[in-house]
């Protein structure tokens, strides 16, 4: 049955939720697949028998998109968070330094000159970020190791860093505080990784067991009845939900919001109805694909769910 184009109508005073309520009515153009992914997360998160998923990469976390994230933890929206090890990065950089607002057409030269990295159109002062996690991160791994302390998953170490964060802005003390498990599957990849490797030059006996957190996985997944995930940006936070659901037969609900194109056969391009034929994302799934900048979009679907 074919269904009438509305129009969106703007009045003083408008909800969010009241603007992304006609979203999905409006037949265009993404805005349309806005108001569904609105529509599909609110059945996920009212389906009490649903283990949900959040992953996103470490970017967003270095931008105000970091308190919309830490605000869907704090409510309980989600209940296992797949990232990369640069959010973990920035989080911590960002719970105990300033991050400052840039421009994407800055000199670099003369910012490394002055000593500031950029990260798009944000600052970050050098020593904001590298020597700051590094302290941080060494005097934790030294405190615990003196407890006896010798094995630590990314999970694990995750809750470790939640725990010490006393910044309310942070995703991680949210993920500890509401027990919502963070898994980083790439977690040398970033400083807090380098931070673990330099640690082990120091005492031998330290290592860092992934597999641990292959067992949690395995354990959530398939205890699952239905499973359901936002996926924000590609790379191998998105790919590792899709990865493990494909166990319980895919994915339930699944929204993914991408900047990406699905022509160059990318991960970060390929849309969520391409996942239906590798068995992660089940083929009668309430799923959607959202293209557009996350910094926009999930504001908006955070404020319609919230509201």
């Amino acid at each position: 049955m074919l269904k009438p184009v509305k129009d969106i109508k703007i009045k003083a005073g408008i909800t969010v939720s009241e603007l992304v309520e006609q979203m999905k009515d409006a037949g265009g153009f993404a805005a349309l697949y806005l108001g569904k992914a609105v529509d599909v997360l609110r059945e996920m998160v009212k389906d009490a028998e649903c283990v949900r998923f959040l992953s996103f990469i470490g970017a967003p976390i270095g931008t105000g998109l970091r308190g919309v994230i830490t605000e869907l933890i704090k409510n309980r929206l989600f209940d296992v968070i797949i990232t990369t090890c640069g959010a973990l990065d920035h989080d911590i950089a960002r719970s105990l330094r300033e991050y400052y607002e840039g421009d994407f057409w800055m000199d670099d030269e003369v910012l490394k000159e002055k000593g500031f990295h950029r990260l798009g159109s944000v600052l970050i002062p050098i020593e904001n970020y590298g020597p700051a996690i590094e302290e941080f991160i060494q005097k934790i791994l030294e405190e615990e190791y003196s407890k006896g302390l010798r094995e630590v998953s990314s999970s694990s170490l995750a809750n470790l860093i939640g725990e010490r964060i006393t910044d309310e802005g942070s995703f991680l003390k949210w993920a500890a505080e509401r027990r919502v498990q963070v898994f980083v599957p790439g977690i040398l990849d970033g400083a807090v990784g380098t931070q673990i490797w330099l640690f082990q030059q120091k005492h031998r006996d330290f290592r860092l067991n992934l597999l641990q957190d292959f067992e949690k996985l395995s354990e959530i997944i398939f205890k699952a009845k239905r499973s359901g995930a936002l996926m924000i940006g590609g790379g191998i936070s998105k790919h590792h939900v899709l990865w493990w659901n494909q166990f319980k037969e895919g994915l339930d609900y699944a929204v993914y919001i991408t900047t990406g194109y699905e022509y160059d056969g990318s991960l970060s391009g390929a849309t969520v109805r391409e996942a239906v034929s590798w068995g992660k994302v089940k083929p009668d799934a309430m799923k959607v694909t959202v293209h557009g900048d996350a910094t926009i979009i999930l504001p908006l679907i955070a404020s319609a769910l919230l509201g």
